[in-house]
């Protein structure tokens, strides 16, 4: 686990594309979503693409292989919406642990075998941790702003059992990404402290907000530095943002918290803006265009994508990645006179 941050010293790390993006080109029905084990489940399964790594588990080796072929240093694992929280959509919070452990091993092969083809490129697995489909920090009912339809400690429990089982698993790291609410991320980050503290592990963690709008906000309302001086406590191996906003949109945000932190800085931005129908258009190329210009400006030291982008996006970024030395980051001390 210790090799990435050796990894991060020498060279720009590169994180995969999207896992949804890849799926669909699958066109799984909702047979083969359930398989054999789930075919009389109670409820629809379709679009659960966590269960996958149970029911289409080649599928899934299939895509982190295609994206280490592609020049990725990091896969993320399958399981952004493996809590009990998310998986109440589907009745399957029993299964959370399951799903996340066989994701991690799957993701882990993968790795491994990459890594022995390869001594001189260490491969590493991200656990995926997503932000649930609820706020700890807004209340969901205009007509009541007190109410919340989850309490930090549930999100906490939550939490905790995913990492306990990606860790289980065999991940190198865990990535709380997507963050469009830091209470909800603290949450995450308080229950992984608790698993590293229980197991004395030194697990690195990765944190990725989401920019919601044009304001430069998250959804909870903070600006790219509040939410860096909000999280700056834990001892985080790198922060970053991904999602919601194309590479180009992006940009200003990571100028934001460069300079003013010696953590690590990721991005994994979405292939442009979606269209009309919910697509994204942007090319390996155009997108790879305006990741370079982080990279002029020693902005990164992980880059990847996310929704919309494919292994011929990630070919093109680890290309142009190859050419930059990783960000330098800057002292504590320096921080310290920057906040």
């Amino acid at each position: 686990m210790s090799n990435i941050h050796e990894a991060l010293k020498e060279r720009i790390l590169v994180l995969d594309g999207a896992m949804g993006t890849m799926l669909q080109a699958y066109k799984f029905t909702e047979e083969d979503f359930r398989g054999e084990r789930f075919k009389d489940y109670p409820t629809p399964l379709q679009g659960n693409n966590d269960l996958l790594s149970i029911t289409q588990p080649e599928a899934i080796k299939t895509i982190h292989g295609k994206y280490f072929e592609a020049g990725a240093d990091i896969v993320e694992t399958n399981t952004f919406s493996g809590t009990t929280i998310a998986m109440a959509d589907y009745q399957m919070e029993d299964l959370v642990y399951e799903l996340n452990y066989e994701s991690a091993k799957i993701a882990k092969e993968a790795a491994d075998e990459f890594t022995a083809k390869e001594p001189h490129k260490p491969r590493f697995v991200a656990g995926s941790m997503g932000p649930t489909n609820r706020t700890a920090s807004m209340s969901p009912d205009v007509n009541d702003p007190g109410y919340r339809a989850v309490t930090f400690d549930e999100l906490r429990v939550a939490y905790k059992e995913q990492a306990e089982a990606l860790v289980d698993g065999g991940v190198d790291l865990l990535l709380v990404e997507t963050v469009f609410d830091t209470l909800n991320a603290k949450a995450a980050l308080f229950a992984i402290e608790q698993v590293k503290e229980e197991r004395n592990i030194d697990m690195p963690v990765m944190l990725s907000g989401t920019i919601t709008d044009a304001s430069g906000r998250t959804l909870s309302g903070q600006t790219a530095e509040a939410f860096l001086i909000s999280v700056s406590h834990i001892p985080l191996l790198s922060i970053g943002f991904n999602c919601a906003l194309g590479a180009n949109l992006l940009q200003p945000h990571l100028e934001a918290i460069a300079h003013k932190t010696d953590f690590a800085v990721s991005a994994h931005p979405n292939a442009g803006l979606p269209n009309a129908f919910g697509e994204y258009d942007e090319t390996p190329e155009e997108m790879g265009a305006q990741i370079e210009e982080y990279l002029k400006k020693n902005l990164i030291n992980i880059i990847g994508g996310c929704c919309g982008t494919s292994p011929d996006h990630i070919r093109v970024i680890a290309t142009i990645a190859a050419k930059y030395k990783p960000r330098q980051t800057v002292t504590p001390s320096t921080v310290e006179g920057t906040l």
